[in-house]
């Protein structure tokens, strides 16, 4: 079995035929179904104005998410910091955490809008994620209490929110600096990047040493052709989103003739992702975590089909020997 917990990343991600009311409903009980197959935590994630996604307001989310669960720990991946003013985001952290103490994760990411548009309507510029470890610097001390402004967070100051920095870019070498926890992307230089993260790692008060969740998409099933059919829709999508310039809700199914542009960001999209049978799966995750040392495993798996979703997330759990 797997040696490290599952965690589960959920995007609110949009089917065709579905209202986005139903979306966000679908997540919330998600949520209670991965928390009875005994998963760690359950996070949702920060995207705006994209057609396939209505996660947009994570901390609003998680507050539905952890009002309807009893155990697993609930969080942001991530809130994205140059979108908001740090005092917000730890007053908003702390009220989450006053209401279900012990169970809240703060995930914190750097990027910005996608279009030129959405960045003007959130008001901020293309460069505003090269603020970002002062960003989180500023928002730590709002927590701790040591604001050099003389601000205090209310509620928020005093509370033990654990934070956690999403890697992309330079993620890494700021969870070092600043000793946090890091969300990396299973990639094939994971295991340098990380090596890195923990020779640089300053311990804080925090964290004392480092730790690693590493984000994969995993699909399990009785053959391996079907265990990848189930990385399809997300796939398309992908490949979609990168010829047409919109990210669309899922698709039961793939066309049957692609351009070769498409073929080729199609393919690409399931280039790392793991799939297969359960022994084929197990040994895949199993290699992943002794090569990268990884603390954690964070599940990030979408596809069309609600029950095939969750019969995923059950294999993966049965692999891990996950128990409430």
């Amino acid at each position: 079995m797997l040696s490290v917990p599952l965690s589960v990343l959920d995007r609110s991600r949009t089917r065709v035929g579905e209202t986005e009311a139903e979306t966000l409903r679908a997540t919330v009980e998600l949520a209670q179904q991965v928390e009875e197959l005994g998963y760690k935590r359950f996070w949702v994630s920060e995207h705006h104005s994209v057609p396939g996604v209505v996660g947009s307001a994570p901390t609003v989310l998680a507050a539905a998410v952890a009002a309807r669960t009893d155990q697993i720990r609930v969080g942001t991946g991530g809130v994205m910091l140059p979108n908001h003013k740090p005092l917000v985001v730890a007053e908003q952290f702390g009220v989450l955490e006053s209401l279900y103490p012990g169970r809240i994760d703060m995930g914190l990411g750097r990027s910005v809008g996608f279009t030129n548009g959405v960045r003007r309507a959130l008001g901020i510029e293309k460069d505003a994620a090269e603020d970002f470890s002062t960003q989180v610097r500023e928002l730590l001390g709002y927590l701790a209490g040591t604001s050099a402004d003389r601000v205090h967070a209310r509620p928020g100051e005093g509370l033990r929110i654990p934070p956690f920095i999403l890697a992309v870019g330079e993620g890494t070498a700021i969870a070092a600096a600043l000793g946090l926890p890091v969300v990396l992307a299973a990639r094939p230089d994971s295991a340098e990047r990380l090596e890195d993260y923990r020779n640089n790692f300053k311990p804080s008060e925090w964290a004392p040493e480092p730790y690693v969740m590493l984000a994969v998409t995993a699909a399990v099933a009785d053959s391996t052709e079907a265990a990848r059919q189930l990385l399809l829709p997300e796939a398309w999508a992908s490949a979609y989103s990168r010829t047409r310039g919109v990210f669309p809700p899922l698709e039961p199914d793939v066309p049957a003739e692609l351009t070769a542009r498409e073929q080729e960001y199609f393919e690409n999209a399931l280039r790392g992702q793991v799939y297969g049978m359960p022994a084929e799966v197990e040994e895949a995750l199993g290699e992943l975590v002794r090569r990268t040392a990884a603390d954690e495993l964070l599940i990030t798996t979408n596809t069309f089909d609600r029950a095939a979703l969750l019969a995923n997330y059950a294999a993966l759990a049965k692999l891990a020997g996950l128990t409430r």
